[in-house]
Protein backbone atom coordinates (compact mmCIF):
# COMPACT_ATOMS: atom_id res chain seq x y z
CA UNK A 1 0.00 0.00 0.00
CA UNK A 2 1.17 3.65 -0.99
CA UNK A 3 0.38 6.97 0.67
CA UNK A 4 1.30 10.50 -0.66
CA UNK A 5 3.62 12.57 1.55
CA UNK A 6 5.75 15.84 0.86
CA UNK A 7 9.09 16.03 -0.08
CA UNK A 8 10.30 17.11 3.63
CA UNK A 9 8.25 14.07 4.80
CA UNK A 10 9.44 11.46 2.78
CA UNK A 11 12.97 12.85 3.08
CA UNK A 12 12.21 12.48 6.80
CA UNK A 13 10.91 8.99 6.22
CA UNK A 14 13.74 7.60 4.45
CA UNK A 15 16.38 8.90 5.69
CA UNK A 16 17.51 11.14 2.81
CA UNK A 17 18.02 14.79 2.30
CA UNK A 18 15.47 16.89 0.50
CA UNK A 19 18.08 16.99 -3.14
CA UNK A 20 18.51 13.05 -2.16
CA UNK A 21 14.81 12.94 -2.94
CA UNK A 22 14.55 15.46 -6.03
CA UNK A 23 17.53 13.54 -7.32
CA UNK A 24 15.63 10.15 -6.88
CA UNK A 25 12.45 11.80 -8.46
CA UNK A 26 14.26 13.09 -11.33
CA UNK A 27 15.18 9.66 -11.96
CA UNK A 28 12.60 8.21 -11.58
CA UNK A 29 13.29 6.15 -8.53
CA UNK A 30 10.44 7.41 -6.32
CA UNK A 31 6.66 8.02 -8.26
CA UNK A 32 5.68 11.38 -7.75
CA UNK A 33 2.85 14.14 -8.06
CA UNK A 34 2.43 18.04 -8.62
CA UNK A 35 -0.24 19.76 -7.21
CA UNK A 36 -1.08 23.04 -6.47
CA UNK A 37 3.26 23.81 -7.42
CA UNK A 38 3.79 21.17 -4.32
CA UNK A 39 5.88 17.93 -5.15
CA UNK A 40 4.69 15.16 -3.19
CA UNK A 41 6.13 11.40 -3.39
CA UNK A 42 4.52 7.74 -2.91
CA UNK A 43 6.05 5.83 -0.27
CA UNK A 44 5.12 2.33 0.11
CA UNK A 45 4.71 0.36 3.83
CA UNK A 46 7.74 -1.08 2.29
CA UNK A 47 9.52 1.43 2.10
CA UNK A 48 8.59 2.77 5.09
CA UNK A 49 9.41 -0.32 7.22
CA UNK A 50 12.70 -0.69 5.02
CA UNK A 51 13.09 2.96 6.48
CA UNK A 52 12.33 1.96 9.70
CA UNK A 53 14.83 -1.08 9.85
CA UNK A 54 17.37 1.65 8.86
CA UNK A 55 16.16 3.82 11.47
CA UNK A 56 16.38 0.86 14.52
CA UNK A 57 19.98 -0.39 12.95
CA UNK A 58 20.86 3.52 13.33
CA UNK A 59 19.54 3.97 17.05
CA UNK A 60 21.28 0.67 17.83
CA UNK A 61 24.30 2.38 16.24
CA UNK A 62 24.05 4.94 18.65
CA UNK A 63 23.40 3.00 21.49
CA UNK A 64 26.64 1.46 20.62
CA UNK A 65 28.93 4.35 19.68
CA UNK A 66 27.34 6.12 23.10
CA UNK A 67 28.86 2.67 25.24
CA UNK A 68 32.25 3.27 23.05
CA UNK A 69 32.50 6.78 24.77
CA UNK A 70 31.83 5.51 28.14
CA UNK A 71 33.99 3.15 27.45
CA UNK A 72 36.84 5.71 26.46
CA UNK A 73 36.00 7.65 29.18
CA UNK A 74 36.43 4.51 31.78
CA UNK A 75 39.73 3.72 29.75
CA UNK A 76 41.20 7.20 30.30
CA UNK A 77 40.36 7.69 33.57
CA UNK A 78 41.63 4.06 33.97
CA UNK A 79 45.06 5.27 32.63
CA UNK A 80 45.03 8.69 34.22
CA UNK A 81 45.25 6.81 37.68
CA UNK A 82 48.04 4.09 36.49
CA UNK A 83 49.99 7.47 35.62
CA UNK A 84 49.59 8.33 39.26
CA UNK A 85 50.59 5.20 40.48
CA UNK A 86 53.02 4.69 38.07
CA UNK A 87 54.60 8.09 39.76
CA UNK A 88 54.14 7.58 43.19
CA UNK A 89 56.48 4.19 42.92
CA UNK A 90 59.07 6.12 41.12
CA UNK A 91 59.00 8.57 43.80
CA UNK A 92 59.29 5.67 46.23
CA UNK A 93 62.04 4.05 44.13
CA UNK A 94 63.66 7.24 43.72
CA UNK A 95 63.45 8.26 47.55
CA UNK A 96 64.85 4.05 47.82
CA UNK A 97 67.44 4.86 45.91
CA UNK A 98 69.15 7.36 47.49
CA UNK A 99 68.56 5.94 51.25
CA UNK A 100 70.67 2.88 49.21
CA UNK A 101 73.34 4.96 48.13
CA UNK A 102 73.42 6.57 51.18
CA UNK A 103 73.53 3.73 53.30
CA UNK A 104 76.57 2.19 50.44
CA UNK A 105 78.67 4.99 51.08
CA UNK A 106 78.41 4.55 54.83
CA UNK A 107 79.64 1.63 54.89
CA UNK A 108 82.76 2.66 51.61
CA UNK A 109 83.49 4.63 54.42
CA UNK A 110 83.94 2.49 57.06
CA UNK A 111 85.92 0.27 54.91
CA UNK A 112 87.91 2.72 54.52
CA UNK A 113 88.80 3.92 57.79
CA UNK A 114 89.11 -0.15 58.71
CA UNK A 115 91.86 -0.53 55.67
CA UNK A 116 93.45 2.67 57.25
CA UNK A 117 93.58 1.83 60.83
CA UNK A 118 94.56 -1.89 59.35
CA UNK A 119 97.44 -0.91 56.78
CA UNK A 120 98.90 1.51 60.24
CA UNK A 121 98.88 -1.49 62.29
CA UNK A 122 100.43 -3.62 59.42
CA UNK A 123 103.20 -0.76 58.87
CA UNK A 124 104.50 -0.65 62.08
CA UNK A 125 104.27 -4.64 62.68
CA UNK A 126 106.22 -4.81 59.65
CA UNK A 127 108.43 -2.04 60.61
CA UNK A 128 108.91 -4.12 63.73
CA UNK A 129 109.49 -7.71 61.94
CA UNK A 130 112.06 -5.65 59.66
CA UNK A 131 113.90 -4.90 63.09
CA UNK A 132 113.72 -7.98 64.58
CA UNK A 133 115.09 -9.77 61.55
CA UNK A 134 117.57 -7.16 61.40
CA UNK A 135 119.01 -8.94 64.61
CA UNK A 136 118.78 -12.28 63.09
CA UNK A 137 121.92 -13.95 61.67
CA UNK A 138 123.32 -17.17 60.80
CA UNK A 139 126.02 -19.05 61.69
CA UNK A 140 127.96 -21.77 59.52
CA UNK A 141 127.97 -25.10 60.80
CA UNK A 142 131.72 -24.98 61.53
CA UNK A 143 131.40 -22.57 63.88
CA UNK A 144 128.51 -24.40 65.23
CA UNK A 145 130.89 -27.45 66.07
CA UNK A 146 133.46 -24.85 68.01
CA UNK A 147 130.84 -23.68 70.23
CA UNK A 148 129.38 -27.06 70.87
CA UNK A 149 133.16 -28.54 71.29
CA UNK A 150 133.70 -25.62 73.54
CA UNK A 151 131.10 -27.09 76.26
CA UNK A 152 132.51 -30.75 75.71
CA UNK A 153 130.48 -31.56 73.09
CA UNK A 154 131.88 -34.67 70.59
CA UNK A 155 130.90 -34.29 67.08
CA UNK A 156 128.38 -37.30 67.09
CA UNK A 157 126.76 -35.44 69.86
CA UNK A 158 126.37 -32.42 67.47
CA UNK A 159 125.34 -34.32 64.84
CA UNK A 160 122.42 -35.91 67.10
CA UNK A 161 121.86 -32.85 68.32
CA UNK A 162 121.07 -30.96 65.70
CA UNK A 163 118.75 -33.74 63.98
CA UNK A 164 116.62 -33.69 67.52
CA UNK A 165 116.62 -30.06 66.96
CA UNK A 166 115.61 -30.28 63.18
CA UNK A 167 112.85 -33.20 64.18
CA UNK A 168 111.55 -30.75 67.23
CA UNK A 169 110.80 -28.17 64.47
CA UNK A 170 113.42 -25.88 66.69
CA UNK A 171 113.06 -22.71 64.80
CA UNK A 172 116.49 -21.65 64.90
CA UNK A 173 117.56 -24.31 63.19
CA UNK A 174 116.32 -24.85 59.46
CA UNK A 175 117.17 -27.32 57.42
CA UNK A 176 115.84 -26.93 53.43
CA UNK A 177 114.84 -30.27 51.85
CA UNK A 178 114.89 -29.64 48.70
CA UNK A 179 118.69 -28.04 48.32
CA UNK A 180 119.89 -30.00 51.79
CA UNK A 181 121.16 -26.94 53.16
CA UNK A 182 121.08 -26.51 56.97
CA UNK A 183 121.10 -22.76 58.40
CA UNK A 184 121.38 -22.03 62.11
CA UNK A 185 120.72 -19.02 64.10
CA UNK A 186 123.12 -17.07 66.24
CA UNK A 187 122.19 -17.70 69.32
CA UNK A 188 124.51 -18.89 72.79
CA UNK A 189 122.38 -22.54 72.55
CA UNK A 190 122.76 -22.28 76.39
CA UNK A 191 119.45 -24.38 76.36
CA UNK A 192 121.62 -27.32 74.36
CA UNK A 193 125.29 -26.98 76.74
Amino acid sequence: MERLVSTSQAAQILGLSLQGIHYRIKNNQLKSLKRSGKTYVYISDYLQEQTQTKQDSVDDSNKVLEVKDEQIELLKESMSWMKNQYKDEIERLEKNQKRIIKVFKSEIQLLQNAFNEMRTIYKSEHKQLENNNVDFSFMSINEFFLLMRKHNKSDRQIKILILNQIKNKDKRFIFKKESKELMIYKSDYSDLV
